[in-house]
């Protein structure tokens, strides 16, 4: 059956304008990290993909090593653009990264330009693209001089691969430099895409503050902390959690009895505003107007719809801002 998109689902999301760009990003983008590699059920990541889009959401976020194995989630990607998405793919913004292992030998890793060409030439071929919206490099690269990567990236632009450019991971004095080669080159840095969450703040250290004087969007991936920002775990470990079936990202040492104590005082004040838990760690970085996307991952449809209620309530008084930085202190 043909897919047709929901006919109200620009009503459903909210619109923030990226940086000083002429881009605007849905408030929510879909991450593609987990649960889109060829190890995953096809017909979920459809779901998956169809759900977001249904509800207003347009980004949808890829790496190069996204899976596993690397390189499956672009390929899955590639096969949903042509069985439902082809027809919407000018109301899609579509990002990919590298900057992380991808092949073996010298080529196939960190910030060269040899490998940032290739790996997005083979990304587009597995995604069946002419271009992406955005191509990000992933983390900055200790070796590789700062201006042969960003003359990589507007070497893309110019190319036509890619109509915007992102990095990511960079901290305030790397993003400072990186931002400052991109605007002499002429192609201006789109956006910053950090790991921030109520758990994770280093990018208020002078990341926002400069993504804010220099007109650059930000959208944090990571925002729930990878489940420990949900009421998941304040009764233990499930056993169908990250934690119990993975362990990569976030395992046992990470739940340690001052964290369960903090996430168990953030509930309570959720509640309090009528939020789960999630709710609120979500709406707590939408809350701030530097903020363009927050990056959601997803295993069920129904995580995205609920994902997207904390839209209906973004305000915070200077109180409880106040609790939720002592409890985290």
């Amino acid at each position: 059956m043909t897919y047709i998109a929901a006919a109200n689902r620009y009503e459903r999301m909210e619109y923030r304008r990226c940086g000083n760009s002429g881009l605007k990003l849905s408030a929510f983008s879909l991450g593609l990290w987990h649960n889109f590699g060829y190890v995953n059920n096809f017909e979920n990541a459809r779901n998956l993909l169809k759900t977001a889009f249904d509800h207003g959401i347009t980004h949808f976020d890829l790496a190069n090593n996204y899976g596993p194995p690397y390189g499956s989630a672009e390929s899955n990607f590639g096969r949903l653009l042509d069985l439902d998405f082809r027809p919407y793919r000018d109301e899609l913004i579509i990002s990919t990264k590298a900057g992380y292992d991808m092949w073996e030998g010298p080529y196939g890793n960190w910030g060269s330009k040899k490998y940032l060409t290739a790996s997005l030439d083979q990304s587009l071929k597995r995604m069946k693209l002419d271009y992406v919206d955005i191509f990000y490099h992933h983390r900055p690269d200790p070796e590789t001089p700062l201006e042969e990567t960003m003359s990589a990236l507007d070497l893309i632009v110019r190319q036509g691969k890619a109509l915007y450019i992102g990095i990511s991971n960079y901290r305030p004095e790397e993003a400072a430099k990186a931002l400052k080669i991109l605007k002499g080159l002429g192609t201006p840095c789109l956006i910053h895409q950090p790991k921030y969450s109520m758990f994770e703040r280093w990018v208020e250290d002078g990341l926002l503050h400069l993504l804010e004087q220099e007109g650059v969007g930000c959208i944090p991936f990571s925002p729930l902390a990878q489940g420990l920002l949900t009421d998941k775990y304040l009764q233990g470990i499930p056993v169908d959690s990250r934690v119990a079936t993975s362990g990569k990202f976030l395992n046992e040492s990470h739940i340690t009895p001052d964290k369960i104590e903090k996430i168990a005082k953030l509930n309570v004040l959720a509640s309090q505003r009528g939020q789960k838990l999630a709710h609120m760690a979500l709406s707590w970085l939408l809350k701030d107007s530097r903020v363009t996307s927050v990056l959601i991952g997803s295993s069920k449809p129904e995580q995205i719809v609920d994902s997207i209620m904390a839209l209906q309530n973004t305000d915070f008084s200077e109180e409880e801002i106040g609790i939720i930085d002592n409890i985290l202190t």
